[in-house]
């Protein structure tokens, strides 16, 4: 079946930049990864031939050849090597696209590749973001295999020599008018092979598996805060370093506080005497509860600021405050004689010749200028 255009397959202009097609492939390769469709034949071919389009079009000299001749400058059958195509679909080409994002695939001396970053959300209480805690969690991961000691050989025997490359992990390649050099496709640059794989690990020297850790998280911690555990994340390959686990924060919703960096906020309720007659409250902080002054004659929305009564953030400062928003309840379930009481405190209000509703003047006066407005 005839192949695609390249830039067609990345979904990018002819003249479009090294960027531009970074990106575009690393897109597709996000969607189609084989470890996200585990499953998917046609996930697995739309990804290596998105991978065959970014290692050309990604190559000055390569896509210099592909825009003047086509395929047929790229084309193995035109030179009578290998073909681009061929080799590891997890090689150096996805290596150096995501190892600047989760840190794995960069492949060093010898075939070492350097294992992927791991994320993991961890959720909390406030309490626990407020004055930290150690947690314990279950990573899915891959570590290195016990059983062949990582190089992915059974017991007993050992990587030989790859015939391909030599032991050299590159190989020298003809590709219509040029000579490249390239990962040997079969020892996928380690200059080894394993002839008697590891019946454990199948020859990749790296297992799946659930690995505990202790996580100790900081006093101040916020949504969004991560946590660095270095060489947590998956086994390395052919002697590379582990990746590292980063665990992000996130917070639970709390009943009673909000919160804003390292402040605190909340509502405090009041009947309708206290806030009339003036009184004391009992606050809740996350330190004990704490009694709050309130003035007579105090109106429901008003603020109050407990200095020193919120978090500490982790990366210093000073503790922030707790503002209390009062909300002045009214009162239910009744009596019929406290109801008529309070139609007779009421006439007595609207008797009296002083004025008891500071907010109602002014609202009564808005009413009338909306009223005014509309009629003009």
């Amino acid at each position: 079946m005839a192949k695609r255009d390249y830039y067609e397959v990345l979904g990018v202009a002819r003249d479009a930049s090294a960027s531009d097609i970074k990106k575009a492939y690393r897109r597709l390769a996000m969607k189609h990864h084989p470890d996200r469709n585990p499953d998917s034949k046609d996930s697995e071919d739309q990804f290596k031939e998105a991978k065959e389009a970014y290692e050309i079009l990604s190559d000055g000299q390569k896509r210099a050849a592909y825009d003047q001749f086509g395929h047929a400058g790229v084309d193995p059958g035109a030179g009578g090597a290998g073909g681009f195509g061929a080799g590891d679909v997890f090689g150096d080409i996805f290596g150096d696209v995501f190892g600047d994002i989760f840190g794995g695939g960069r492949r060093g001396r010898g075939g070492a590749y350097r294992g992927s970053d791991l994320r993991y959300s961890l959720e909390l209480t406030l309490e626990q973001a407020v004055f930290g805690d150690n947690v314990s969690i279950d990573i899915p991961t891959l570590t290195g295999c016990d059983t062949c000691g990582g190089d992915g050989a059974a017991p007993g025997s050992s990587p030989v020599t790859c015939e391909t490359c030599q032991g050299r992990g590159q190989v020298r390649m003809q590709q219509g008018f040029f000579s490249i050099q390239q990962t040997c496709p079969s020892c996928r640059g380690s200059g080894k092979t394993i002839e008697d794989p590891c019946a454990d690990c199948h020859g990749q020297g790296r297992k799946r598996t659930v690995k505990t850790l202790a996580v100790k998280v900081p006093a101040g911690v916020d949504n969004g805060d991560r946590i660095r555990l270095a060489g947590e994340g998956e086994a390395g390959q052919g002697g590379g370093p582990g990746g590292d686990l980063f665990v992000e924060i996130a917070v639970e919703p709390h009943p009673i506080f909000e919160r804003a960096g390292r402040d605190l906020s909340c509502e405090i309720p009041v009947s309708f005497s206290t806030a009339a007659l003036g009184g004391e409250v009992d606050v809740p902080t996350l330190n004990g509860e704490v009694s709050v002054k309130i003035p007579s004659e105090s109106q429901s929305g008003r603020v109050f600021r407990l200095r020193g009564k919120g978090v500490k953030p982790v990366r210093g400062g000073g503790t922030g405050d707790l503002f209390c928003r009062m909300v002045v309840e009214t009162p239910v379930n009744l009596t019929n004689q406290q109801k008529d009481m309070l139609r007779e405190f009421e006439a007595s209000l609207r008797g009296s010749k002083v004025s008891h509703s500071p907010k109602e003047r002014g609202w009564l006066d808005g009413v009338k200028r909306f009223f005014e407005n509309i009629g003009s």
